[in-house]
């Protein structure tokens, strides 16, 4: 399965989030793989304690292989080669954990057609050694989004199963943000439909991911005065109304990952001695990032809408 990963801001937990739904779906025995096609920023091997990947690779990585000058992408094994304790040694029962990290130093490049075949070579290949594949896209219309989409129109990922995952903050910037990405213009859909794909089959395939949602019945709510709690709860009902026009709602979301100490002050992954041994992490994001890693490969979450 390809699922793709995106937002039209950046700040959204997008990186961090994928990172760690693809971390839970190892756990839970899937292998998996995070390709990093954030092209201007490959910094997912740092959310992974990759000492040699922390903004890329210096060469190997997807710009050489998608530009042509490497003949196949890096693959680094987390499970082996993480500085973080709580990440080395794969887990007994545990899957593949695999980063493809981009280059060091590189940025946006436009979609050309051998770019696209380098694409779709790398996903055909990517999707049939792995049960989940995390393609971490450039944030907003950007040509990583562009390239994805025309490979994926292609005869080759016609029956592989691709889904897309957008991101957005809980505010009404991010609302409207996100509803632009998908729906507005030059978006996934309208750029999806020049590539060749069908808009109504494309549509079906994305839903939302709301991140660093303030959950208003949580014990660090309980030192606000009423005055401050009942404003939140007419943004929130405000945010809501939005969302449902927007067509962001509740019935195209697949999951809400709730605001973390930790990952406001650290992009991390969140393992299970951050909950239980030293406490630094919610209990409730870790399940929600694995009800998300469940609801990714569950089809009825993805029945048309």
């Amino acid at each position: 399965m390809l699922v793709f990963a995106t937002s039209d801001k950046g700040g959204t937990g997008r990186s961090v989030t994928s990172s760690n739904v693809l971390y839970r779906s190892s756990l839970q025995g899937l292998d998996g793989c995070y390709l990093d096609f954030d092209f201007g920023s490959p910094t997912a091997g740092a959310i992974f304690d990759l000492p040699g990947a922390q903004a890329g690779v210096l060469d190997g990585g997807l710009h050489s292989y998608l530009g042509g000058s490497a003949p196949v992408p890096r693959q680094i094994d987390i499970w082996l080669e993480s500085e973080r304790g709580s990440l080395r040694g794969r887990p007994p029962g545990a899957g593949r954990l695999v980063l493809y990290p981009g280059d060091a130093g590189g940025g946006e490049f436009p979609t050309r057609a051998d770019i696209v075949e380098r694409c779709v070579n790398l996903l055909t290949r990517a999707e049939a050694e792995f049960d989940l594949c995390i393609i971490d896209l450039s944030a907003g219309r950007s040509y990583a989004t562009e390239i994805v989409l025309a490979a994926t129109a292609t005869p080759q990922l016609r029956n592989v199963v691709k889904r897309w995952l957008v991101f957005h903050r809980w505010t009404r910037q991010h609302i409207i943000a996100a509803h632009g990405l998908v729906y507005g213009a030059r978006g996934i859909l309208a750029t999806g439909k020049q590539h060749g794909h069908d808009p109504r089959e494309l549509s079906e395939s994305i839903r939302f991911v709301r991140t660093a949602v303030l959950d208003l019945a949580a014990r660090e709510m309980e030192g606000l005065r009423p005055e401050q709690a009942t404003w939140l709860e007419m943004c929130d009902e405000r945010l809501q109304e939005l969302a449902g026009r927007h067509k962001v709602g509740r019935t195209t979301m697949l999951g809400e990952i709730p605001l973390d100490p930790v990952l406001q002050w650290q992009e991390q992954l969140l393992s299970n001695n951050d909950v239980w041994l030293h406490r630094t992490a919610n209990e409730e994001t870790v399940e929600a990032f694995e009800k998300l890693a469940k609801q990714i490969m569950n089809d009825s979450a993805w029945e048309g809408l």
